[in-house]
């Protein structure tokens, strides 16, 4: 009999009442009991947790309890349960959180699917506990460590291959009191073939327990802090070479670890303590800094590194308390008050935003400007208000402005660039400061410039032109891709129109960011399926005239270039004018096609522009029966001819004679 196909691994240590609401979230998944294993350790447990883990696995087959005295930490709860882990997956949840109820299933056939050795699923938080959502903007079926953001997050709360896991001898660090898991999932995702997220669905809850006491809420000294920050730079550079991969995953402990050392360092009560850690994060800093590092860097980090990697403790102290003083962002601290307290004010110089953090312009220190040129870090806050595409140009209109910078001398030039190639075309756009920018100061909180950019659709070539905003203000520019922000009048339906110089253009929204682009001569998005005919019947005020009713896609085409032709076996043709029909449908039509001359007529719909030509069948229909009319007192017809790939029509005159005869055999 196949084994389980996962392995639940669950680490308990006096998880009351929550330890419960996290088993029964794994025996209600979906993927069935019996392709599920799990197994809870009781580290000691002393308020009931064991208790209730013994009369849970009393009615459920599939789970097993393991009890042991405390070890001090997750890490050997979790060691031990893969010991005896036996399913094809492994998957780590703390005692105090729940998965969704089709979170294995979806894991694993991502994890099947692709291929992949580690599968992650969405993170929410409950109660206010903050999860990460970079890394989950969207599905990603097959991805790595350095096209993804999915490093940002180190928790094993996720899906592994159980053969990776033996095949690398993977197991928590018992080593590290704080951070144990980090080693553990960064090299499972270095040595994965793929990683896979799941994006779309409620996978993981984190649960902010009552008492405030998650592992991860609680306090923890500097040498753990320390150690963990070196523990991972090292695994880094060991396992990646160096250049900019090995700077994308530094960029994470940088920023976070090493933020987390010297926030724990500033509480430290012993001066010589903090100067021994602080010697000891200056020397990791010296050896694992590099320009690339530096580049990813905020301005923010790039000064703490800086204080931090010359052994400057009071400097490094005073950066801390002012920087907590603000609520800084930086420090987990996120509430509205506090964020905008922690903004610090900017000075514009030659094209560059400087924040005045401490010591900037100190003679005495003579910290590099560098540390705090904060440009690349100003965001352009934008919307597209419209985008109308007609047969001669696409007009967008709406608002853009650089964060925290004055709209007074705003101004903007829409950028189309042609994918693949070096082509580009700029367009100055109508660029209006907002009202009250001329009253004096930054506008901070109500500057907004609305644009208004015209793009003639004539001089651009076949291809895919990508269109952004690049946005000037005190010399600063910021470039845009429009579309990602947009009212909610403005469709991210894909409208195409056909132009007056017979080119196709399809403005449409990319995946998965939103962004706009124009397909310019049918490059991805084609004109023949907009044209379609949904019937044809004969006239109930003319029995010599067919009615054809369609549709065509298109948001616009020239006019009195859509029709319908009849044409005869012998090259002579008859043109009918679609015109728009009463329909409410959009774009509805109607051509009424006399059929007065005698022949075989096969019918076509036919969009025809300046010389180019696209035409679709009008599709045999199931009626109309044939039709009989008098002209100049003889009686005529017109009947379909079966076998015709489109619609084909034989008119002509009644052979008296022949009637007759046929209706004598009959009898």
């Amino acid at each position: 009999m196949p084994g389980p196909d996962v392995t639940v691994i669950i680490a308990a240590y006096n998880a009351m009442p929550y330890v419960t609401g996290s088993v029964a979230s794994v025996l209600d998944q979906s993927l069935g009991a019996d392709r599920i294993e799990l197994i809870v350790v009781d580290d000691g447990s002393t308020d009931g947790t064991a208790e209730e883990l013994d009369r849970l696995a009393e009615r459920a087959p599939l789970m097993s309890v393991i009890h042991q005295p405390n070890s001090g930490g997750p890490a050997g709860p979790r060691n031990l349960g893969l010991d005896r882990a036996t399913g094809r997956y492994v998957y780590f949840l703390d005692a105090d959180d729940r998965i969704g109820p089709e979170a294995l299933e979806r894991m694993i056939a991502a994890a099947d699917e692709n291929g992949s050795d580690v599968a992650l699923g969405r993170i929410v938080g409950e109660g206010g506990r903050r999860a990460p959502q970079s890394m989950f903007k969207r599905n990603q079926p097959k991805t790595d460590v350095f096209s993804s953001r999915v490093y940002w997050t180190l928790n094993p709360m996720k899906l592994f291959r159980r053969e990776l896991i033996d095949r690398l001898r993977l197991r928590f660090d018992t080593g590290l009191s704080i951070g144990e898991d980090q080693p553990f999932v960064a090299t499972a995702y270095l040595e994965a073939a793929a990683i896979s997220v799941v994006a779309d669905y409620d996978c993981l809850y984190w649960v902010a327990r009552e008492d405030g006491n998650n592992i991860t809420a609680q306090e923890h000294g500097t040498r753990m802090r320390v150690d963990l920050f070196r523990t991972m730079v090292e695994l880094v550079a060991d396992r990646v070479p160096a250049g900019p991969d090995r700077d994308a995953l530094m960029h994470r402990h940088f920023a976070v670890e090493l933020r987390d050392a010297v926030l724990q360092l500033s509480r430290e009560p012993r001066r010589d303590v903090q100067e021994k850690s602080l010697h000891e994060l200056a020397d990791l800093v010296t050896l694992y800094w590099t320009d690339g590092l530096a580049a990813r860097l905020p301005a923010a980090v790039r000064l703490r590194c800086h204080l931090v990697g010359r052994d400057l403790l009071d400097e490094l102290l005073t950066l801390v308390r002012w920087e907590l003083d603000r609520g800084a962002a930086s420090y987990g601290i996120t509430t509205l008050a506090a964020t905008a307290t922690a903004l610090p004010e900017i000075q514009v110089e030659d094209g560059r935003a400087y924040a005045h953090y401490p010591y900037f312009r100190d003679t005495t220190l003579n910290v590099p400007d560098d540390c705090y040129d904060l440009t690349a870090e100003l965001r352009t806050l934008h919307r597209v208000d419209s985008a109308e595409l007609d047969t001669t140009r696409l007009r967008l209109t709406g608002h853009a402005r650089i964060d925290r910078i004055s709209t007074r001398d705003v101004t903007g030039q829409l950028v189309l660039r042609k994918r693949g190639t070096d082509t580009e075309h700029r367009l100055a756009v109508d660029h209006t400061p907002a009202p009250g920018a001329g009253k004096g100061g930054d506008l901070h909180d109500r500057d907004t410039a609305e644009y208004d950019a015209t793009i003639d659709l004539a001089p651009l070539t076949a291809g895919l032109w990508d269109i952004s905003l690049a946005v000037t203000a005190q010399g600063i520019v910021k470039e845009v891709r429009l579309g990602s922000s947009r009212a909610e009048s403005v469709t991210t339906a894909t409208t195409m129109v056909v132009t007056d110089g017979g080119t196709a253009a399809a403005l449409y929204t990319t995946k998965p960011y939103g962004n706009l682009t124009l397909d310019v001569g049918e490059t991805r998005h084609r004109v023949r399926p907009s044209l379609r005919v949904t019937g044809a019947q004969w006239s109930s005020e003319s029995s010599a005239t067919l009615v054809v009713n369609g549709r065509c896609g298109l948001s616009d085409w020239p006019q009195g270039a859509l029709t319908v032709r009849a044409e005869g076996a012998n090259g002579a043709e008859q043109v009918v004018l679609a015109e728009p029909s009463s329909s409410a449908s959009e774009g509805a039509f109607t051509a009424r096609v006399p059929c007065v001359t005698a022949g075989e007529w096969k019918l076509t719909l036919r969009l025809t522009v300046d010389g180019k030509e696209w035409s679709v069948p009008v599709p045999a229909q199931p009626s109309p029966k044939p039709a009989r009319w008098r002209r100049f007192g003889m009686p005529w017809y017109a009947k379909p001819l079966a076998g015709h790939d489109a619609l084909t029509l034989r008119v002509g005159r009644v052979e008296l004679l022949k009637a007759v005869r046929k209706r004598l055999k009959r009898r």
